[in-house]
This record gives structure tokens, sequence and C-alpha cells, in this order.
């Protein structure tokens, strides 16, 4: 539905003059998106992400320059497409934390695009089933137009969503799942599985003495991979042969917990040899033309049951889905950062929107150890109002964005101690140069306290007025001697305190 208006003001906006970026949150989504927009667009239309080749890039960007192309469509860093006359940015799932960069310069899409607009004379256009919380509060406060799609153009409704108590069941895949995905299959239809866990387990472990296997350089634990027949860290990288013998106690009782989507993939098999499963992660699709394929034959109905992590969770349309299974609602209910409640309801809310989109009878099943928690309980219900009421009120009294802004600083390096001895040197004259127009949160070692050898600790800027703490910082980094073998990382509004 949202595709169809994005369109219809590209059409009215390139008729004028004006060029249109459109940006997705996930690279597996542009094809989708390309082969709607060509059929319009032809030869004036360019794509732009960070899996094309370098020389592809160039190509694409001096075809711009040269006012060759009426539309560019890709991920974050299209919002620089080099239009001489821009006159629209399309932002679709406006909500999703892809649009802000992990690495410096650590900008937001969204950002760079309401400061081209405002300065090149174009406008934003915003989309999205969950609006990020911000986005919802400058909607109720006036400074961002709302409009609303109040049901779905191409002939279903909203599905029907249940709740699955976990709490009881002897294996990852519930009795009520199983039944329900056999029954799928023999109307004849298709099925998509989501599971934001990648790997056949996210815990190797010892059953006698508790010991838990983590990596060498990073503060969390190594997921077991069954296909390489290794235990890998997902933050550095780091990977070795899984013990045969717990290194703590000796006991041979070693096994592994928490299954991701590989080891989903083996027990759907186990239960159903004749059904036709894809499994969708950056394991299983390294080639952006794997991924292609496989939501291609999806589409086709080569496949049975699309089973994926966030790469099957949004902006996908399969007229042929009916059933949508969540396997584990709970994977980010537990990170210590007040986005996680947010975060999950928007998740369940997006996923359960790919069920149903053409025949009127959508289901959703969302698996759960926490059936009474409100994100859940609320997304099941599609009572966003509620919801964002609910946020809205926690977010004010605790005094988090969107009703302040953050200025996050890690300090890293290789030495626990000279870390946390510049953080706390750096605490002191951040506070006096902040004064009575920031609060300075810190220091404190930063939840995942270790990535890739580096010790990390961090302090939290937090501020009504952007200005006088945003100068107080960049007063404060230009004046303080920078200890040796420490590192500064600085990120404004991070969507992330891990």
């Amino acid at each position: 539905g949202k595709t169809d208006v994005y369109l219809a003001a590209a059409r009215d906006v390139t008729a004028k003059g004006g060029g249109v970026i459109y940006l997705v949150p996930e690279i597996s989504l542009t094809h989708q998106v390309v082969r709607v927009f060509a059929a319009v667009f032809g030869e004036r239309l360019a794509v732009l992400h960070s899996a094309l080749t370098p020389s592809q890039r160039l190509r694409e960007w001096l075809r711009v320059l040269d006012g060759e192309v009426d539309v560019v469509i890709g991920a974050r860093s299209a919002v620089f497409a080099p239009f001489a006359r821009l006159g629209l940015v399309v932002i679709d799932e406006e909500q999703e934390g892809a649009y802000k960069s992990g690495s410096a310069p650590r900008y937001h899409a969204r950002q760079v695009a309401m400061w081209r607009a405002a300065h090149e004379g174009g406008v934003v256009l915003m989309g999205s089933a969950t609006p990020s919380l911000e986005a919802w509060h400058h909607m109720r406060e006036g400074t961002i137009a709302p409009l609303t799609m109040g049901e779905r153009i191409s002939g279903g409704r909203m599905p029907t969503v249940e709740v699955v108590d976990m709490r009881r069941s002897p294996g990852p895949l519930s009795g009520r799942l199983l039944e329900e995905i056999a029954r799928t299959r023999a109307m004849g239809r298709q099925a998509i599985l989501f599971l934001n866990r990648r790997g056949f387990a996210y815990v190797f472990h010892c059953r006698s003495c508790g010991y838990a296997a983590t990596c060498e350089h990073c503060s969390v634990s190594l997921t077991y991979h069954r296909d390489r027949g290794r235990l890998v860290c997902h933050y550095c990288g780091f990977s070795t042969p899984p013990e045969r013998q717990c290194p703590e106690c000796g006991s041979l009782d070693v096994g592994w917990s928490g299954l991701g989507t590989e080891g989903i993939e083996e027990a759907l098999a186990a239960a159903f040899p004749d059904l036709v499963v894809r499994r969708v992660d950056t394991d299983s699709v390294r080639e952006r033309s794997a991924l292609r394929e496989a939501l291609e034959d999806f589409r086709r109905g080569r496949v049975h049951v699309l089973l994926g992590t966030q790469m099957v969770a949004k902006g996908l349309d399969f007229p042929g889905v009916r059933l949508v299974g969540i396997v584990n609602a709970d994977t980010g209910a537990w990170m210590p950062d007040f986005r996680a409640a947010e975060r999950t309801f928007s998740l369940l809310v997006q996923v359960s929107g790919r069920a149903g989109r053409s025949v009127p009878d959508g289901l959703v099943l969302i698996q759960t150890l926490r059936p009474d928690s409100p994100a859940i309980t609320l997304a099941r219900e599609g009572r966003l109002e509620e919801f964002y009421a609910r946020e809205l009120d926690a977010r004010r009294d605790l005094g988090f964005p969107p009703f302040t802004r953050l200025i996050r600083l890690v300090l890293r390096g290789k030495e626990k101690e000279a870390v946390a001895g510049a953080a706390d040197g750096l605490a002191g004259p951040l506070a006096a140069a902040a004064g009575v127009s920031a609060e300075v949160l810190g220091p404190a070692e930063c939840p995942i306290a270790r990535i890739s050898g580096n010790w990390r600790s961090h302090l939290i800027v937090r501020c009504r007025a952007f200005g006088p703490a945003h100068e107080a910082v960049g007063r404060t980094l230009e004046a303080w001697r920078q200890p040796a073998g420490v590192h500064v990382e600085v990120d404004v509004d991070p969507l992330s305190l891990l």
C-alpha cells in the first residue's frame, strides 16, 4: 500500500523536474522496490548501496550528477545522491535503526534528509506501520504532518494474532505452531518463520557447572554454527571448535541451548521431511544474488516456508503467505537499553504485517516466555496508541528522548585500567563545561564491556537545549589530552547504549 503512495508522489515530483531519493533500511528490499519503479521510470532509475562494487557506485553516481536519473533507490548512503534539484526523499520503514551509521561519521539518514529538504526546497515523506517514538511525538506536537492509511488496498485485512506461552514447551516449536504449519501447507499456502538469532544455538555450555563459552576478545557468548562445526563471535568474528569436555570442571556433559535459525531449520526438517524450507540470514545468503533468488523462489511458490532473521521481518509483500510464526519474541526484550520495549513492539507488528496481505485469513503466532509483557500484549491487539502513550510517559519521567537529547562518548583501549582512568579524567572537565545546560551520566563500563579486544567505558551527556551541550562537548574534547592507547568515539543521538 505505501509503495503505491510513494510511486504516485514520485511521478508528481519528477513531472515537475525534481529528483527523488527512495530509502529502504535493508539492501534486501531494494530489488522489490526497483521492480515496481522500473516499470514507470525505466532507464531514469539508479540504485545506490554498499553491495555495489566501487565502479558500479561511481557509474550510478555520475549518472545522477549528469542529470540522467530521476529516481535513486538505495539504503542509508543513498541520501547523499547529488541531485541538482531535490524534490522528494522517501524514507520507508522510518523507525529502522539501520538508517543510523554505526561508524564515523555517525549520521542518521533521516536527519540528513530533513536538512537537505529544508535547504533544497524538497519534501521528506516517511512511512511506517510503527513509527519511531520520536516521529510519533512530533506528529502529536504538529511538527510532522500525519497521514494515515486505514485499510489494505490489496484486499486483505489485518491477521488474527495469537500469543503462545512457551514456559512449559519442551522444544523451540510449539505444538500450535507445528499444527498451523501443517494446515497452511495443506491449504497450498505459505509460511514465514522469524527468529532474530542466526547460527545453530547461541549458548554453548556445561550442564554440570554452568560454564558458558565466551569470546576471547569480547564480553559476549559464542554462537554454535553446526554447518561450520565452529563456535563463532558475531561481534569480532573469532571462532573456535566446540569443546568436547568442560574446560573448567572436566565434565563431558556439554551442549547447547537457545536455538538460532540453523537449529530451527533442522527442527523443521525433522518434523516435516517433505516441506521445502529456505533459510535467509547473513550466513546462508552471503551474496546479494542468493538473497534475491531465495525471495523470488518464495514468491513463485517453490518454497513452502521462509525462515529468517530481520531480512524477512519488514517491507516484503508475498500474496501467498497465510501464516507468520515468531519463534522467540523475547530475543531483544532483555537488552539493557531504554529502547528495548519499542524495538520489540515494532518488530512484532512489522513481522505480523507479512501475513494475509491479499487474502483475509492471515494468522500470526507469537511464541514467548513473557506472555503478559505490555509490548507483546499491545502488539498482539494492535493497540499502537496505548503503547506509544505508555512509552512516552515512561520516557518523560526518566528524561529520555524524545524529551531530551543524548550525546554518548565511548572510550576504548586494550588496557582496562587506562580506559577507566581516561573516562574518570574526562568526566570532570565535561561536567564543568556543560554546567547547567546538561547532565553528565557516568562514567561507567559499557554493557558490552569488551569488543575485539578493546575495553569500553562510556559517558552520556543528557540535555534539553542541544546547542550549548554540543558546544560544551566540542570544547572539552579539544582541550582534553587524550591518553596514549585510548580512543574516543562520539555518537550524537545514539540508537543503542550497549
